[in-house]
């Protein structure tokens, strides 16, 4: 059930080492809390990454990055504290420990980046510590297919990604997402600009969780609690709502945007809060409910105007204060019962009575109860669709979500600790019946942690104003222009009210109703799941030895004929459509004769050709093959390449020797003496004239275009005053290019210590009366 393993006697870290691990992220939370109270905000640098390419290692902190700066550092601090009591004696303590640094460092690198590719790096690197993470213990198997299943979509997606980060700054003509963001109002439609922002949402959804990809997050609840606690309420699952958050300023008035977003986000709402209905594992109920909210967030990206930037922002902020607490409550729970099934779970409330308060605080908020930031943020995503433009059916599916969030929340916070469970726990030994003598809070390590993000929850709540300034820098950020008209909180909790007390009553009504709608949620979408997207991922991993097997006894035949067959057709189908429909538009080289030398080296590998084409013998068929070695190495000489003519001749010479040596060894054995292949092959004809037809064609026209000296020109500057050097052939060889010339020589020397030992032992196996 992902409960920590305890080893008495294992090696474990001491509360030294716990406070130093845990001294990173409380230092970055100092150092994010004094940037927003004493800094103004942006803040941006750079250093040189790629120039040639103009990739910088950019970095921009804008209230958008800084509130997910407050998330990262904040929530971390209080999942470093958990894990040192959550995974107290568990020998993995400090693996785990360095592996949510690491993570945390990724995170804060996705998050202030402000250039494409670097923004990606950070990206990647979240995608292999999360596989990490979720399948930290490596022995249980369920844990390995969760890690490799968050891994195979999350790395899918970020192909996708990088594909699309490619072709938004060719279409834009910048990789900084500053500029990008500021360009993309004025960049006219494309079909580069369209597939490039299609790419960069598919790479988004597969990180968020969005339908289709939303099946992988439950899955990953194998992870141990504090990893759920921040990968799925604070971090990683939020960085595809933060990347489309931060495109939406120049993409906020596109159809397109709007209707994928909106669309996207409200079935992903809706659709994942009906599958929580389903569970019984509480941990799998939240991270339904994590789902969609993630949803929620994407629908209200896609949202026009400014009241939906806020929101953004507030519901980004009030998921993590109480979705994170939550976590913790049934790690707790887990922790102390062995169980986290709702069935067996009941009366909870006097044995773990500090985990019964902070599954109480947490869940006022995920209700939306007044006097909680819940309450705040409902009454702003009110306000944002009122506000805005949003298509038909995104007020039915957030109706949906508020109405089972309140259930859910109802589940965690009341049917545990409240209600008697349905099924007789298991024997674990403890004592939690309603008059438990002891307590299975745990130490402050379990308590505090989560009793302290629900409490800024309640704070948040009842002073909603300390609040403001930063969701109004996050949606100065989300929106485009200086300074939008940003709603006050105040504004916009009066008139929620209403729609709370019809909302709640719902929630209610679903939450007496959860076994009944349990039973038929569960039938429904049993029957379902052979149509679901987890059902194709699962065949899909089927089919992949199939096709590898196929594709090997196919291609992996052993025949090299075959091999040459392949890479010239593909050689022939990539480049002989272009450079055919080039054509009309290409100029052609003006003749002029060829000197002798050049003649004659095209007459000797001619010759060479002819030979491999009707000669069986083969010996005969190796020599005369290498004419057309030796011909290359005359017609290197007379290009001007003298060291590649060398290195051509010595390298051909060795060859033959070898080849040679071991031919007539086979000959002497008795061992077939000519080429097995038929001599006419009208296929291999064809396709050698064609290849040869393209690439003679693709030769003359890159020599018809213009020769650009400007590496020739910068050695002929640069021999003298960098290399101390006139002869600038010699210069280039041994000072510019002195590693590929090191290259050539070693490859002189292996093939001359190569050829040795064949030829002493060709000598050696010589009998008295052989012809030499």
């Amino acid at each position: 059930m992902g409960q920590a393993s305890h080893h008495p006697d294992a090696p474990t870290l001491g509360l030294m080492a716990r406070a130093a691990f845990t001294a990173l992220p409380l230092a970055a939370l100092l150092a994010v809390l004094s940037l927003l109270l004493h800094t103004a905000l942006p803040l941006a640098g750079s250093l040189d990454w790629v120039p040639a390419l103009g990739i910088r290692l950019a970095w921009r902190i804008d209230g958008l990055a800084a509130l997910m700066l407050l998330m990262v550092t904040g929530v971390g601090t209080a999942v470093f504290v958990y894990a040192g009591g959550y995974m107290a004696g568990d020998p993995g303590q400090r693996r785990l420990y360095v592996l949510l640094t690491l993570f945390m460092l990724a995170m804060i690198g996705c998050v202030t980046a402000d250039d494409l590719f670097s923004l990606f790096l950070f990206w990647e690197a979240t995608s292999v510590l999360s596989f990490l993470l979720v399948g930290f213990d490596h022995t249980q198997t369920g844990s390995r297919k969760s890690a490799q299943q968050a891994l195979l979509v999350t790395g899918t997606g970020g192909l996708a990604l990088l594909a699309g980060l490619i072709l938004l700054s060719q279409a834009v003509g910048t990789t900084s997402i500053g500029t990008l963001v500021e360009r993309l109002p004025a960049t006219p439609a494309s079909p580069v600009l369209t597939a490039g922002v299609l790419l960069v949402l598919a790479g988004a959804f597969t990180k968020s969780a969005q339908f289709p990809f939303h099946f992988w997050l439950p899955n990953a609840m194998a992870a141990p609690t504090p990893v759920s606690a921040y990968l799925h309420s604070a971090t990683m699952v939020k960085l595809g709502v933060y990347l489309m958050a931060r495109l939406d300023a120049g993409l906020d008035t596109w159809p397109m945007w709007q209707v994928l977003l909106q669309g996207a986000g409200s079935i992903t709402a809706a659709w994942a809060m009906v599958l929580a209905l389903r569970e019984r594992d509480l941990k799998r109920i939240l991270a339904w409910s994590t789902v969609a909210t993630l949803g929620t967030l994407v629908a209200l990206v896609g949202m026009p105007g400014e009241g939906a930037a806020v929101a953004v922002g507030a519901l980004l902020l009030a998921h993590a204060l109480y979705k994170a607490p939550l976590f913790f409550v049934a790690g707790n729970i887990d922790h102390a019962t062995g169980t986290r099934l709702i069935d067996r779970l009941g009366h909870l409330r006097r044995a773990m009575p500090w985990t019964a308060l902070c599954a109480a605080l947490a869940g006022m908020s995920m209700a939306g109860i007044p006097l909680s930031f819940g309450y705040v943020v409902k009454a702003l995503i009110a306000n944002a669709k009122a506000t805005g433009d949003v298509l038909p059916f995104v007020p039915l599916a957030n109706t949906v979500f508020s109405a089972i969030a309140v259930a859910v929340a109802g589940v965690a916070a009341v049917r545990v600790f409240w209600h008697e469970a349905s099924e007789r726990p298991p024997d674990t030994g403890l004592d939690t019946s309603p008059d438990a003598p002891g307590r299975l809070d745990g130490g402050p390590a379990l308590v505090l942690p989560p009793l302290a993000l629900a409490l800024c929850g309640v704070v948040l709540g009842l002073f909603p104003m300390w609040a403001q300034p930063m969701l109004q820098a996050a949606g100065v950020a989300m929106t485009p222009g200086d300074e939008p008209v940003l709603a006050q909180l105040a504004e916009v909790l009066g008139p929620e009210l209403s729609s709370f007390a019809v909302t709640f009553g719902l929630g209610a009504t679903v939450f007496l109703l959860w076994e009944p709608l349990h039973r038929v949620v569960a039938a429904g979408s049993t029957r379902l799941a052979v149509f679901g997207f987890a059902a194709h991922y699962e065949r899909s991993l089927g089919w992949i030895p199939r096709i590898a097997a196929v594709t090997t006894r196919t291609l992996q035949h052993g025949r090299s004929p075959g091999y040459m067959f392949l890479a010239a057709t593909a050689a022939v189908v990539a480049v002989g459509p272009p450079l055919l429909a080039s054509l009309p538009a290409q100029s052609w080289p003006a003749w002029s004769a060829p000197s002798v030398g050049v003649s004659g080296a095209v007459l000797l590998m001619t010759l060479g050709c002819l030979a491999a084409a009707s000669l069986r013998q083969r010996l005969v068929l190796l020599l005369g093959t290498g004419l057309v070695g030796y011909g290359s190495a005359v017609l290197f000489l007379f290009a001007g390449a003298p060291d590649v003519a060398f290195t051509q001749v010595v390298v051909e010479t060795v060859f033959v020797i070898v080849v040679a040596a071991v031919l007539l060894a086979l000959q002497r054995q008795g061992k077939a003496d000519s080429v097995a292949e038929p001599a006419w092959r009208p296929l291999a004809l064809v396709l050698s004239l064609t290849f040869a037809t393209v690439l003679t064609a693709l030769m003359l026209l890159t020599v018809a275009t213009p020769f650009d000296d400007t590496v020739s020109r910068w050695f002929g500057a640069e021999s003298v005053p960098a290399a101390h050097g006139r002869n600038v052939v010699n210069v280039i060889l041994v000072d510019f290019r002195a590693l590929d010339t090191l290259g050539e020589i070693t490859v002189v020397m292996l093939s001359l210590l190569a050829a040795i030992p064949l030829l002493r032992a060709s000598r050696s196996s010589r009998e008295p009366g052989d012809t030499p």
